[in-house]
């Protein structure tokens, strides 16, 4: 059987890797499809593009967008099958884009008066930014904390540092991420249902209201997911009519995760992807 990865990140967002060494890593694993959905971004999509015709793996260009629906935030749309070049849309990323630069220096000048409290040497942001090919996030931080010695691992990095130390995030309202999505070809799909809510009742009421706001599938298939977990997210995008996708939210800087099997149990079937493809290519032709 044909597996795929339709999440996972390079360093244009929170990623370590480059968009070529992502897919080159698929190619390896005998993946036929790939999606670099990075945060609000797609700076790395036309070089894994590329890559992925050189070494014939079928690249779907996609993105991840953090909203916020209700009394809920950092709910987490992918999109795919977009036309990443589209120039308001990209401009409209640009913002998100300067609010994560933002964020990401502000984060680091908490955790450089917790190192300087205890004291230790501060990080350079020059450092940092040189970790990531898009905006500065936390996982970049993370690296030279690690690098320093400040921190064993990345878990010890978020523990210590990097979770006391946070800044929110900026949001877009769901509905209009959604429609976005729906403006320039894409597929929209509701990640990692779990981190939402573990009141399966609530998160009903979500994607319910999510289906109403233009919702077109669901990540059935996540590394948050147990057996029963995955069961139940099939029921629910068969009775709202939704399309199930899976990834394995790859960063490459996780112990116990690997692209394309995440914690060693997914396996995304290849029709899923091409059920995308094909929601995405019918609403092509009508539009046409």
């Amino acid at each position: 059987m044909k597996l795929v990865d339709l999440h996972v990140h390079s360093y244009h967002s929170d990623g370590v890797l480059a968009p070529a060494a992502l897919v080159a890593m698929a190619a390896e694993r005998g993946l036929a499809s790939l999606a670099i959905a990075d945060h609000d971004a797609v700076d790395g999509i036309d070089e894994a593009v590329a890559e992925g015709t050189r070494l014939g793996v079928d690249v779907i260009p996609a993105v991840e967008l953090s909203v916020e629906l209700g009394r809920f935030s950092d709910v987490h749309i992918l999109g795919y099958c977009i036309d990443h070049h589209d120039p308001a849309f990209r401009e409209r990323l640009a913002g998100f884009r300067t609010a994560r630069d933002n964020r990401g220096k502000a984060i680091l000048e908490k955790v450089n008066r917790r190192l300087l409290h205890s004291r230790k040497a501060p990080l350079s942001y020059e450092e940092v930014r040189s970790m990531a090919g898009g905006a500065v996030g936390r996982p970049h931080i993370g690296r030279v904390l690690i690098e320093h010695g400040h921190a064993r691992d990345m878990e010890d990095a978020f523990r210590r540092y990097l979770i006391p130390c946070n800044v929110p995030k900026r949001y877009m309202p769901a509905g209009e991420a959604i429609a976005e999505i729906r403006r320039i070809g894409g597929v929209s799909v509701l990640a990692h249902p779990p981190t939402i809510t573990d009141n399966r009742r609530r998160l009903r009421q979500v994607v319910e209201q999510l289906v109403h706001l233009g919702l077109d599938g669901l990540e059935v298939f996540n590394n948050l997911c147990f057996k029963d977990d995955m069961l139940y997210f099939e029921r629910l995008a068969e009775e709202f009519g939704l399309l199930m996708t899976g990834g394995s939210d790859f960063h490459g800087f996780e112990d116990d995760v690997e692209l394309g099997s995440g914690r060693g149990g997914l396996a995304v079937a290849h029709g899923l992807a091409e059920k995308v493809k094909e929601l995405a290519a019918q609403r092509k032709h009508s539009h046409a």
